[in-house]
């Protein structure tokens, strides 16, 4: 039960991660390089990322993440791992914040802006960029920042294990 609570524990920490430097990538590098992209080019490139991430690798982090947090607070809950707990909590808690950034914010307005069409059939691609760039920036460093303090848990939580482990 130990070394279970451990591994997944680490695993939690990992994928919640890998979920934070995404978002934050987007925030410090992908974003401000296309803000000076012509409109075109943004709705394009913008459109084919929406498309691409959504497979297997991206998916196993984003849904596994919280699958790992949940089994953690539950292991932590019922085992020798209760003092870290809280922290295990407020990680979930913080990727649950993310999660509903991501289908009330983020993925709506991916959704509009593929609905808009192919770039080059758009009659007004400075409008459609406007509708999606600032709102969408916005949300994403809000979801960065809040998955990035969910990962701050998840490593305190990973020293309050490891010093009551025993």
């Amino acid at each position: 039960m130990k070394l279970a609570q451990h591994v997944l524990l680490i695993a939690a920490t990992v994928t919640t991660g890998l979920m934070a430097g995404l978002f934050a990538a987007f925030a410090y590098a992908v974003m401000p390089a296309l803000r000076g992209a012509d409109d075109k080019t943004f709705v394009d490139v913008m459109q084919r990322i929406n498309v691409t991430i959504l497979n297997g690798w991206f998916l196993s982090s984003f849904l596994g993440a919280l699958a790992l947090l949940a089994l953690s607070a539950l292991l932590a809950w019922r085992g020798v791992g209760r003092p870290a707990l809280p922290w295990i909590i407020c990680g979930l808690a913080l990727y649950l914040v993310t999660l509903l950034i991501t289908s009330a914010a983020n993925v709506p307005l991916n959704d509009q802006l593929a609905a808009a069409g192919d770039p080059s059939g758009i009659t007004d691609l400075a409008t459609v960029r406007e509708r999606f760039e600032s709102a969408w920036v916005t949300w994403n460093i809000v979801r960065a920042l809040a998955n990035t303090a969910a990962l701050g848990c998840l490593a305190w939580a990973l020293i309050v294990q490891g010093r009551t482990a025993g």
